[in-house]
């Protein structure tokens, strides 16, 4: 796991003057994206976020030198990624300190920066594949008496980190509005199927978990090196058409039902700015160990990281009207029942080769508390209990023209405030 180190001194400021602000980019953050100006021709390069900047890296690479020269002139992460942990530490140490007050390269590094209200973003890595991962046990639960109210919670749970693989290319960067899904849905008491757009549209907070350094085939991460394997984490929404689900997730699971859109944020934090944010993994004591390849020596003392997720819903009539998005849970990550380490030493347990740019879905990330759950499916008891908002509007789903945005941020005495941006997309009407 990363430890803490100078990057981290929380009384470092930056001559980045916005940066030792309220931005959640602070100095101790430093993460990373691909970008250009919005609405111009250039070619999409990588970033650092610093303030109400972003420092190009393409830019840059002249006055910061190191392994990762080439890397930084990619149009995506993956070169950088594929360098492993300890370079892309290197790297973070050498931009904190070309960027603090006092830096000899304030001058030359001037020129390098962008403002960050006139660019748009690309999706910042090359994601070769995508699994999604079941990582919260309330939400399983919750979930579980949807669709099996007499069995919710499957004995495998306890024992496996569930996951299934998704579909890369719909992978969507923030922003990107998304069509409604038609597909087949079984309404109540009917004979057979019928097609049509989703009813039961919904959205799931979760984080998204990209793969650095990758592994060779038939060799498998332990669980002590697991971490070396990740590059950084970002927010991630996983659509889901619930009515599609429930008639087609038997034998095999999700297919169509979720494989339409998936959002991920534009900034990737990396794990070592969430070092000072390590929490215990909180497993219940009757539940016992994992089997041993899943649990390291760390791994109840600090697995779990504590960030903060917000979930936003803005319907069509808010947004005319102007009035704010309505807040509909706020929780953490911290509330995991599987630790990223274990997501990935499971996941090549059996020799599966992960690359640079993978990603990993957490799964949605509920709490134990009504306030906290990740999905309207649980908000809404799976559509029957209305969901009243702010200005008096209800939904039990997405309707649309309605608005969904995470937000993330990570926060505690002693250490800098760092944020991991949001996500957010636009519900369309389907396609006819």
């Amino acid at each position: 796991m990363a430890s803490l180190n100078e990057t981290h001194d929380p009384s470092l400021k930056s001559w980045v003057e916005s940066a030792n602000g309220a931005s959640g980019f602070p100095l101790q953050n430093l993460p990373f994206a691909a970008f250009r100006r919005a609405g111009s021709a250039e070619p999409f390069r990588l970033g650092v976020a610093i303030g109400d900047q972003v420092l190009d890296l393409a830019a840059a690479r002249a006055h910061v030198r190191g392994d990762w020269d080439r890397a930084l002139g990619e149009p995506r992460l993956n070169a950088l990624m594929a360098l492993g942990a300890d370079a892309s530490s290197a790297l973070r140490l050498a931009l904190s300190r070309a960027l603090r007050e006092g830096s000899a390269l304030a001058g030359p590094l001037r020129a390098a920066l962008v403002p960050m209200k006139s660019v748009e973003y690309a999706l910042p890595a090359n994601i070769g594949d995508y699994t999604d991962f079941y990582t919260s046990i309330h939400h399983a639960t919750n979930i579980g008496k949807l669709f099996r109210p007499d069995n919710p919670l499957l004995p495998n749970y306890k024992w496996v980190p569930i996951g299934y693989h998704g579909r890369a290319s719909t992978i969507n960067v923030s922003g990107t509005d998304f069509h409604r899904p038609r597909g087949q849905t079984m309404p109540p008491n009917a004979q057979q199927p019928v097609f049509g757009p989703s009813k039961r549209l919904d959205y799931e907070l979760e984080m998204g978990v990209y793969i650095g350094e990758g592994n060779a085939q038939g060799r498998a991460i332990p669980i002590e090196e697991a971490e070396r394997h990740v590059f950084g984490i970002s927010l991630l929404n996983d659509w889901s058409a619930r009515d599609i689900q429930a008639w087609e997730y038997q034998p095999l699971g999700p297919f169509l039902s979720k494989n339409f859109a998936t959002t991920v944020s534009p900034w990737i934090v990396t794990l070592e700015a969430l070092a000072p944010f390590r929490a215990a993994w909180d497993r219940p004591a009757e539940d016992g160990d994992p089997l041993p390849y899943l649990i390291g020596k760390d791994t109840r003392a600090q697995g779990a990281l504590d960030i903060r997720l917000e979930t936003l819903l803005e319907t069509k009539k808010m947004a005319e009207g102007g009035v704010e998005p309505h807040r509909l849970s706020l929780t953490s990550y911290r509330y995991a029942y599987w630790t990223v380490a274990q997501l990935v030493t499971h996941h090549t347990v059996n020799g599966c080769a992960l690359v640079p740019g993978d990603i990993l879905g957490t799964g949605t990330l509920s709490g134990p508390s009504p306030d906290q759950l990740g999905s309207l499916a649980e908000l809404t008891q799976g559509g029957k209990q209305l969901l009243t908002l702010g200005n008096g509007e209800v939904r039990t789903f997405l309707e649309d023209g309605d608005r969904v945005t995470f937000r993330a941020w990570c926060e505690k005495p002693g250490a800098a405030r760092i944020s991991f941006g949001e996500v957010t997309a636009r519900v369309l009407p389907a396609i006819s």
